[in-house]
């Protein structure tokens, strides 16, 4: 028989079913897991796209995103984005700025797009857009450190 990870042990997941099969999924820690999932995958270019669905869960009073849940979500596409400057390394965030540019409501599709604007050291400098349903909703700029090296 074969022997299942634990599952509080990290990393990207493929998704088999649903809206985003084929993409991947980070599982493993607490708070993203109970905030996502967000999804990745890599488009023609190169570059990576990070999606999720929009549900009431994720929504403030209003009847609209709450602005935590969008900036967890761009913390998160950080690292999607500089997935190939971080190649084996754990790293963590320095600084996450976001400009809210539009209200996100429930049923839409969440994309995150973006750029590393300067890397190849320990400290990586990302910019990125959020849309919703296409619509600029969330600009943000971020900095993560690389802090150690996986081993998973």
């Amino acid at each position: 028989m074969s022997e299942q990870p634990p599952e509080n042990v990290g990393g990207r997941r493929p998704c088999t079913e649903g809206e985003f099969a084929g993409w991947t999924y980070w599982h493993g820690d607490p708070f993203e897991d109970r905030a996502g999932p967000f999804y990745e995958k890599r488009e023609d270019d190169g570059s990576i796209l990070v999606a999720f669905r929009a549900e009431q869960r994720h929504m403030n009073g209003a009847g609209f995103m709450h602005g935590g849940c969008l900036m967890t979500f761009a913390d998160g596409a950080l690292f999607s984005i500089a997935r190939d400057e971080l190649l084996e390394h754990h790293a963590v965030t320095l600084s996450l700025t976001g400009d809210f540019l539009e209200p996100v409501y429930v049923g839409q599709l969440v994309e995150a797009r973006g750029e590393v604007v300067r890397g190849g050291g320990k400290t990586i400098f990302i910019a990125g857009i959020v849309t919703a349903d296409g619509k600029a909703a969330l600009r943000f700029n971020g900095i993560v450190r690389k802090v150690g090296r996986r081993n998973d």
